[in-house]
């Protein structure tokens, strides 16, 4: 071959070259891809230039108003009206009270609230503007209280009370109205054949509430086959219980709802033959924790083994079984109370622990345990035995588990005298080590004002109880150290509502609930009531524009 042909020939490329060729391209196109990237990023982190620094702006969240549902009239039996005037279950009406007291902080004049029906088809009460007490009577459906804020939540407060002082229902059913939850643990009531127990759900919203239930007997959890109630925005439905889980002799429930929130309670009322024993609102507690604290247990005398004595309700709602450790904090520090201080619970077993034989006083209970449970208690008074009866009657009301170490305030019913129950329990393994407890107490009167107020000191693992009206006509400023002191039950000021606001460098947490009584001929009729907690302020929230967003 010629050197000019060999010259104008095609080169010839190796499979070698081929690949070194390739290699070079992609080498290039990743640069050119990781550059565009260090770019885009550079000018995300660093605006361009003579862009200036954007200021942060401080927006305040204003508080929202306060809402609270409360209980309506009592349920009457399905049986009143039938004539026989002997038997008669109802031979009175019941008398149903809404009390209300609120205080507003730096209140602008335009503040206020309103009582009203669930539907809102009408209002019931206005409440004045900055701090008012109102009572509402001859209520005869649920209301709803609703109260604005000012420059922080409103601390308020309402009571539902119902007073029968005769028949199956005799007693005082009381209970705070509440704030409206998705999420509620209520221990106490019964659906054997000497009780009857009403789950009561309020819908103040406005979108229906699909709700469903969980429920503990003495033998373990009821098989409910997946009922589930819907509740209509402003509506109330009540479902019995005993067409449910029929023969319960102790009952635990777990309400839940989806869609919105309701107010929740169970109609208790038990009968002895034709003799009542009582009738109670059994209110939601605190959710299943390892330590639960039951305020306001104020009994009387009773003897170890009698039926209608005082009892501690427990559950652990889990699949462990554990064991409960109970102290009671009275008076002069922990009461022992044989059999009582440790008691194993099965899974899903509801357990009573009799409190009989316990000294008459006001005791706090704490219940530790190393899983989950759930705690209540019932009290009881003895009345006297009527002209159709073989056994006095009997009033009985629940006290709940609550939490502890919060602010909170709490309406006196109408018509009641009311006794201020504080336990101090300290924060560790032992409720009763060294310490004390601290906090300020506002009273008001039925013009709402703030009658007094005063400084509380309660050494740890002791219980106190006042009466209210007794420390609202205390002159000056008094340190409450004596939780035994002499109460005059004559002393009469008109407070309508007590505030609790906790010291925040206590050492030592409160626990705190209001035993409301009732005097009757045929005896004292009861209901514990647990303080209202007052809404958190929510913190104001900063922010400031992003300079990458929106066109130049």
């Amino acid at each position: 071959m010629s050197e000019a042909g060999t010259a104008g020939a095609a080169p010839v490329v190796t499979r070698s070259q081929v690949w070194l060729g390739r290699t070079a391209r992609a080498v290039s196109g990743l640069a050119v891809l990781g550059l565009t990237v260090v770019v885009v990023v550079a000018g995300a982190r660093f605006p361009a230039e003579g862009t200036d620094s954007v200021p942060t702006t401080v927006v305040p969240v204003p508080p929202t108003a306060s809402t609270l549902v409360c209980a309506g009239p009592l349920i009457q039996p399905d049986d009143t009206g039938r004539g026989d005037s002997a038997f008669d279950p109802t031979p009175v009406d019941p008398v149903t009270t809404v009390t209300v007291v609120t205080s507003v902080p730096d209140a602008d004049g335009s503040t206020a609230g309103t009582v009203a029906p669930l539907d809102r088809s009408s209002v019931t009460a206005t409440l004045a503007p900055g701090g008012t007490a109102a009572v509402v009577q001859g209520v005869t459906a649920p209301q709803v209280v609703r109260a604005e804020p000012g420059s922080a939540p409103a601390r308020v407060a309402a009571v539902s009370a119902g007073l029968v002082t005769a028949g199956d229902l005799r007693g005082l059913a009381a209970a705070s109205c509440q704030q409206p939850t998705a999420d509620a643990w209520l221990l106490g009531g019964a659906t054997d054949l000497s009780s009857t127990a009403q789950l009561v759900l309020s819908n103040a919203g406005s979108t229906p509430a699909e709700i469903t239930l969980e429920i503990w007997g003495p033998s373990g959890p009821a098989d409910l086959t997946g009922e589930r109630f819907l509740v209509a925005p402003g509506a109330q439905r009540v479902v019995v219980l005993g067409g449910i889980a029929a023969e319960q002799r102790r009952l635990a429930l777990h309400v839940s709802a989806t869609g919105g929130r309701v107010g929740v309670h169970v109609q208790d009322s038990a009968i002895d033959g034709f003799t009542p024993a009582g009738t109670e609102l059994v209110v939601p507690g605190s959710a299943p924790a390892r330590r639960q604290v039951v305020p306001g247990l104020a009994v009387v005398d009773s003897a170890v083994g009698d039926l209608s004595a005082p009892a501690l309700r427990l559950l652990a709602p889990g699949d462990t079984g554990t064991t409960a450790h109970v102290t009671l904090l009275g008076p002069a520090g922990v009461t022992e109370l044989p059999g009582a201080a440790s008691v194993d619970l099965v899974p899903g077993e509801v357990t009573d622990v009799p409190l009989g034989g316990l000294p008459a006083g006001t005791y706090t209970a704490v219940v530790d345990a190393d899983q989950p449970v759930l705690a209540s208690a019932v009290l009881t008074r003895p009345g006297s035995v009527g002209e159709l009866d073989d056994v006095p009657s009997v009033e009985r009301a629940w006290a709940a588990s609550t939490a502890v170490g919060r602010s909170g305030v709490v309406a006196v019913p109408a018509g009641t005298r009311g006794t201020l129950v504080v336990g101090a329990v300290a924060p560790g393994a032992d409720p009763a080590a060294g310490g004390s407890a601290t906090a300020t107490l506002r009273f008001f009167g039925s013009d709402g004002s703030v009658l007094t107020e005063r400084r509380l000191r309660l050494a740890a693992g002791t219980t106190g109880a006042w009466s209210v009206d007794q420390l609202a006509k205390a002159a000056g400023e008094i340190v409450v150290t004596d939780p035994a002191a002499t109460l005059d039950p004559s002393v009469r000021a008109g407070v309508v509502g007590v505030d609790l606001v906790t010291d925040e460098g206590s050492e030592v947490a409160i626990a705190w609930a209001l035993v409301a009584e009732s005097d009757q001929p045929d005896g004292v009729l009861v209901s514990v009531l647990d303080p209202v907690p007052v809404p958190r302020t929510t913190p104001d929230v900063a922010v400031r524009e992003d300079p990458r967003l929106g066109t130049r």
